[in-house]
């Protein structure tokens, strides 16, 4: 079965749009996915603490055959590829890919919380969701 999922990008190390560009490549070749839309790049205040750069943010729109699970582990595979680094919560990263929904999956296990925790918290994201769903239809959000 194929669902539609959201995937926000986010990057505030380095060439910031090039690894947004990067990953949205990536994602794409990802097995039994396929890219269906992608929002505008924007920039924003880091989240949580620390000193660091802002980020440039995207949201994709993406049509699966994945598993929450296997899309999330491809996923920071191609977070690994370009050269992200786990050290702190909410650090500074080359780059940052989030399942925000998956469906109308509602999923919580200790590496996945569907929908992300953080959607409600997150403007930027709702106005990206918005902004895709007026690209594909309603029944995008």
């Amino acid at each position: 079965m194929t669902e539609r999922v959201f995937v926000a990008l986010g990057a505030n190390v380095g060439n910031r749009g090039g690894y947004l560009a990067s990953a949205r490549a990536a994602v794409a070749l990802l097995p039994g996915t396929r890219l269906l839309a992608a929002s505008r790049v924007e920039e924003t205040a880091p989240f949580g603490a620390g000193a660091q750069g802002a980020y440039l943010n995207q949201m994709l729109l993406l049509a699966t055959r994945l598993t929450p699970h296997v899309l999330l582990r491809a996923l920071q595979a191609v977070e690994r590829s370009l050269g992200r680094v786990r050290s702190r919560r909410w650090g500074a990263r080359t780059i940052d890919l989030d399942i925000v929904r998956f469906g109308s999956r509602a999923l919580q296990s200790r590496e996945l919380t569907l929908p992300h925790p953080g959607v409600h918290d997150r403007d930027f994201w709702q106005g990206e969701l918005a902004e895709l769903a007026l690209l594909v239809g309603p029944q995008a959000a």
